[in-house]
């Protein structure tokens, strides 16, 4: 069986779906998920190796998941023409407006000291976090909010103007949605070292 080659034109506009994806703070999963596939075949997309990414119709099926239009797609792929080369892209979510943009440094360390998060992590539990990856659904995330607050909480899902996460003053019942302007930092907590 031949190898599938990927046309740069296709590759280009599944970048482009790409772009339009982390722009509203989407995992693969979840926007596979929105547009009734798995996180593999959105990622087939993606990365221009799933044919149909010109046709009209599955243009629509995937940008409506992610609560856009085709013209929106257009406008992500010229942007992308547009834009120059950038060195090393630094990974990570900074929010700006709806965006999330790179944050810098790399993994972190920071102590519970409340038990908002218990049974899950108690007070004294330190929290390894990644400013270079977005959470999954039921991991634990470090957010940072632009007046400098820092929350850790349990990652539920986000949309194009909210994050939902549970936890905080009450335990981990407590579900809440918090505005993405209010963002400025998303991490993943990676691991939890009990001490």
């Amino acid at each position: 069986m031949p190898r599938f080659e990927t046309d740069p034109e296709i590759r280009a506009l599944g970048e482009a779906l790409a772009l339009l994806r982390r722009e509203r703070g989407l995992s693969q999963a979840e926007a596979g998920r929105r547009a009734g596939m798995t996180s593999q075949g959105w990622g087939l997309y993606e990365s221009g190796r799933r044919p149909g990414l010109f046709r009209p119709d599955v243009q629509r099926r995937l940008v409506a998941a992610l609560d856009a239009s085709p013209e929106d797609l257009a406008l992500a792929r010229s942007r992308q023409q547009a834009a120059p080369e950038r060195p090393t892209p630094m990974l990570g979510l900074n929010a700006s407006g709806r965006t999330f943009l790179p944050a810098p440094g790399g993994v972190r360390r920071l102590q519970l000291s409340n038990d908002d998060l218990a049974p899950w992590a108690a007070s004294g539990v330190v929290l390894e976090f990644d400013p270079q990856q977005w959470p999954r659904r039921d991991q634990g995330c470090v957010i940072e909010t632009v007046d400098g607050t820092v929350l850790v909480r349990l990652y539920e899902g986000a949309d194009s103007q909210t994050l939902t996460v549970r936890g905080g003053e009450g335990g981990l019942g407590v579900v809440a949605r918090i505005a993405r302007s209010d963002i400025r930092t998303v991490s993943a907590v990676t691991a939890r070292l009990e001490r």
